[in-house]
């Protein structure tokens, strides 16, 4: 199959006519942007096939916000040597028209033949539907869905098993299928597709597991009977030992140990007292040597602060030395200055004189100009508004004309319709003899034409009444004087006696009016803004004129002296550097003297300050005072120490720790062994209660009940089990010898398919399920072959094999004499570039047997393509954006 040409008409977003064609045999790339227009036509081609003309399902198709609109799809193919051409209409005029080699359908037996003739069915209610899409739905490859197979295959399978030819449905129906469905039957009575047991069998081992766990808690039950039997006989013989009580001797040594611990808790607080004594003496004993310390520090601050104040005072003389120098620099700075201001100020007068001049100059150059273009525009102005007045006198203008040239040719024309249904008198008389013709007298030969009524009177004979043409000469006649009299009335209008001379006087209007504009151009450029603004200019410039020269006569003139403005603002910027420098420095002296003076004031200050306090009475009685202080403690530290040394021995030799541990573990000891006297007891009476109990059940009589049905339970279910297993081995036979039948059948898809996987995966193989699915791909690894499930795969791989399969089963329908049509809608997006070659190279093999329609926003991941892009910006006459 072949589809030659496409047109659509108002659908989507195509209003008017959109036509593609003539098609490519093989591949037909069609590129352009998002939303340009490529789903829009792939849908255009689903719904030609698979909506009927009828259904009101399809107003999707309809242009946005147009309600009147009627899609049309229109589409050309060719199919076994004869010319296919169908045409659909939906919502307005609904129609279904299909021409074979000139045989026509329409209606419902149209689109059931192109049903039968793709294989696909109609929806029989509501839109169309995957599962109504046959073969188009597996060869045409929506948007995203190119790696979702099982369901496309699903809905055309009956169209691939047809294909393959009637040996896959003798395998459906052969008494071989009616067996393996008996052996399902049987096997499923027992067994559960999984193989799980079902029915009796599950029942049977159901039961088998509650005996086995009665026959269990059973055992555990007469064991645990055993158990407490032999646990009572050991508690009776503890409980025999508890009537000593043992436990008080463990109390009583505990408290001797309480008793040792609380002598030796007294001299720990003592010794911690001690303690605190000897910190207090060695805290005192610093705070005394810091004290001495810290006279010692001041000492040595007065010396350094009698060396600062000796070299601030040195400072201090050292700047009152350099104060002469600095001012005479500044007056010197000040004066320089001074003297290049005034030289620029002389400078800048006599350039502005020169700058003034020359304006002046420039100005009456201006003026003199400015008086000429004025006359010439007056001149100009006084000229236009004589032809303003010339033209607005002529009232023929090119519509006037136009008009009048119109009514003179419809009046010819009328004339030349009246004359030609005339009716023509000719007459030859004798000599002597003559005819009345209205106010006219024919005599000898002659011709007339007579276009309205008249009358010939024959002297001695009568008259004749002719009226020439009937009715439509009289209608001419009478347009012919409407048309006079619209004529004539336009001629009045005009102030014209004829089209001649209203064409003069057009020509004479033109022609003034060329002037005018010559006129205006030669205006604006003299006068841009008018002649009134010129004239303004003009008094402007007289104004500044006399302005100018009032200020060059108060300048004054330049003399030989002038040293010119660049060297002045030279000096000047010299002097004014040199003036700031001596400023700066002035400043710094300043700064510095003040705090040379504010130095040697505070040294001064400090020195003086500290050395009074260190000559003060009171503080060196103190500091005699802090050293025998000093001395006193130093010599209490080692009794201290002494005494805190003995005690600690004691302390320690009475191991307080461990009497604390000793009256921790006998007060345990003494809790431990008189509450398990109590529980012996309660568990004494607990364990005769139970034994007791058990005793009357009867416990070994229900195990050996419970274990005489267990065994007759397992023999039946052994006979379930073997039965099973005689059933799934009988199966498996069935199933290997109808799946090498099913191998044999699908060989040429197989072939198929094998020679497109060739160029993807070299050496690898794609195996089929009975469904005709892709079911495993097998293929070389490092560590030999790696078969992965097609489920398993990857989003890419699982797309490109998808494609693969399609194009197989397009070759599997060709070679049956099927016809195929592949559309693929922005597929291969998730394939990388190497993935992407291999797949190019696949579709160009497949477009020598199959016609490929390829829609993608992506055009230059398809150059390689072998085939030149149909823009969807070219068909619809628009510019790409971007």
């Amino acid at each position: 199959m072949r589809l030659l040409r496409i047109r659509i008409e108002q659908l989507r977003q195509f209003r008017g006519p959109l036509e593609v064609g003539p098609l490519a045999p093989g591949i037909n790339l069609f590129a352009g942007p998002n939303e340009s227009g490529k789903s829009t036509l792939v849908q255009a081609i689903r719904a030609a096939f698979f909506e009927r003309h009828k259904s009101s399902m399809v107003d999707d198709l309809r242009p946005w916000g147009d309600s009147s609109a009627a899609p049309s799809i229109q589409l050309d193919f060719d199919w076994q040597g004869r010319h296919w051409s169908l045409h659909k209409r939906f919502l307005k005029q609904k129609r279904c028209d299909l021409s074979i080699d000139g045989e026509r359908f329409d209606g419902d037996e149209a689109e059931d033949k192109l049903a039968e003739l793709l294989g696909y069915r109609f929806a029989a209610r509501g839109a169309s539907r995957a599962e109504h899409w046959g073969i188009p739905g597996l060869l045409w490859i929506e948007q995203g869905t190119g790696q979702d197979l099982h369901e496309a295959v699903g809905h055309a399978a009956d169209y691939l098993k047809s294909a393959l030819g009637r040996s896959l449905g003798e395998v459906a129906s052969s008494a071989g299928e009616a067996l393996i469905g008996a052996v399902t039957q049987e096997r499923a009575r027992i067994l559960t597709g999984t193989g799980r047991p079902t029915g009796a069998y599950a029942e049977a081992r159901q039961q088998c597991a509650d005996d086995e766990a009665q026959l269990a808690s059973l055992d555990q039950s007469i064991a645990a009977y055993q158990a407490q039997v032999d646990r009572l006989g050991e508690l009776l013989n503890q409980q025999a030992g508890d009537a000593a009580r043992p436990w008080r001797g463990y109390r009583e040594a505990a408290a001797r140990a309480e008793a040792e611990l609380a002598a030796v808790q007294g001299l720990e607080q003592a010794q911690q007292r001690e303690h605190q004594a000897l910190r207090d003496n060695r805290d005192k004993q610093a705070l005394y040597h810091d004290q001495l310390a810290a006279c010692a520090q001041r000492q040595a601050d007065l010396d350094h602060r009698a060396r600062e104040r000796q070299r601030a005072s040195a400072a201090l003389d050292d700047l009152e030395a350099r104060r002469p120098q600095v001012a005479r620099r500044l007056n010197q700075a000040q004066a320089d200055y001074r003297a290049a201001s005034d030289t620029l100020h002389r400078m800048r007068r006599r350039e502005q004189h020169h700058v003034v001049r020359r304006e002046l100059a420039q100005l009456d150059q201006d003026l003199a100009a400015l008086a000429g273009r004025l006359d010439q525009a007056r001149t100009l102005q006084a000229q236009l508004l004589a032809l303003r007045g010339q033209v607005q006198a002529n009232p023929v203008g090119p519509d006037a004309l136009k008009q009048l040239r119109d009514i003179h040719q419809d009046l010819n024309t009328i004339d030349i319709a009246r004359q030609a249904m005339a009716t023509q008198l000719r007459f030859d008389l004798l000599p002597a003899q003559h005819l009345q013709l209205g106010d006219e007298t024919l005599a000898g030969q002659g011709e007339r034409r007579l276009i309205a009524p008249a009358e010939i009177r024959i002297p001695g004979v009568g008259t004749l009444h002719l009226r020439p043409g009937g009715a439509d000469i009289a209608d001419l006649a009478r347009r012919s004087q409407a048309a006079q009299d619209r004529y004539q009335a336009a001629l009045d209008a005009l102030q014209a006696n004829s089209l001649a001379h209203a064409e003069t006087q057009a020509e004479q209007r033109r022609a003034q009016q060329e002037t005018i504009g010559r006129h205006e151009l030669l205006l604006k450029n003299l006068a841009p803004q008018g002649v009134d603004e010129l004239a303004t200019q003009q008094a402007l410039g007289v104004q500044r004129q006399q302005a100018l020269r009032g200020q060059l006569a108060d300048l004054p003139s330049p003399g030989p002296d002038d040293i010119g403005l660049a060297e002045a603002e030279s000096r000047q910027i010299h002097a004014q550097t040199a003036l700031r420098a001596a400023e700066q420095q002035q400043g710094e002296f300043e700064k510095a003297h003040s705090l040379a003076r504010q130095a040697a004031a505070s040294a001064q200050g400090e020195w003086q300050r500290l050395h009074d306090a260190l000559q003060a009475p009171d503080h060196r009685r103190q500091t005699a005072e802090w050293q025998q202080q000093l001395l006193a403690l130093r010599a209490q530290d080692p009794l201290l120490q002494q005494a805190l040394d003995e005690r600690q021995r004691t302390i320690d030799a009475a191991r307080p720790d461990i009497l604390r541990q000793d009256i921790q573990r006998l007060g345990a000891t003494a809790d431990i062994l008189e509450k398990e006297a109590q529980a012996r007891t309660l568990d004494i009476a607990r364990l005769q209660s139970t034994l007791d109990a058990l005793g009357a059940h009867g416990l070994e009589e229900q195990r050996a009940e419970v274990a005489l049905r267990l065994r007759h339970g397992r023999q039946r279910c052994d006979a379930y089990q073997r039965h099973a297993a005689a059933l799934d081995r009988l199966l498996g036979l069935l199933n290997d010898k109808r799946r090498a039948l099913t191998q044999r059948i699908q060989a040429p898809l197989q072939r198929h398919l094998d020679h497109y996987l060739a160029l993807l995966f070299p050496r690898a193989r794609l195996d089929l399920d009975d469904a005709l699915l892709p079911r495993q791909l097998s293929r070389p690894a490092r560590d030999g072959e790696a078969h992965d499930d097609y489920l398993a795969l990857s989003y890419g791989a699982r797309e490109q094999l998808g494609l693969i399969s399609r194009l197989a089963y397009a070759d599997l329908l060709q070679a049956a004499g099927r016809p195929t049509l592949i559309i693929l809608d922005d597929a291969l997006v998730h394939s990388d570039p190497q993935r992407l070659s291999h797949m190019k190279r696949i579709l160009f093999d497949a477009a020598r047997r199959h016609q490929i329609l390829l829609f993608t926003c992506q055009p230059e991941h398809w150059e390689d393509l072998g085939v030149a892009a149909i823009r969807m910006e070219a068909l619809r006459g628009l510019t790409p954006l971007g």
